[in-house]
């Protein structure tokens, strides 16, 4: 085993990440990692398993993939909500 064990700062640092996000990764099980009183202990080795994620939300889709695919053209779905609407 490695003699040296690293904190959630640490920890954050080395992935780039804040230190919650450390502790999100260990309560998700994604981080493997060792309670010590109230603090976590991490292996050097348990970082190299994780891979990053893009900070934020994901891209919105684009409006033509919102679109269906049979034949449907924009003009005829709005037209036809406005029918609805007038009901």
């Amino acid at each position: 085993m490695e003699d040296t064990l690293l904190s959630t700062t640490q920890a954050a640092e080395r992935l780039g990440v804040t230190v919650r996000g450390v502790q999100k990764m260990i309560e998700e099980g994604r981080l493997k990692a060792l309670k010590v009183g109230r603090d976590y202990v991490i292996s050097p080795s348990a970082l190299n398993g994780i891979t990053r994620q893009p900070a934020g939300r994901p891209p919105k889709a684009k409006a033509e993939d919102a679109l269906p695919t049979n034949g449907t053209t924009a003009r005829t779905i709005i037209n036809a909500t406005k029918k609805v609407r007038e009901k």
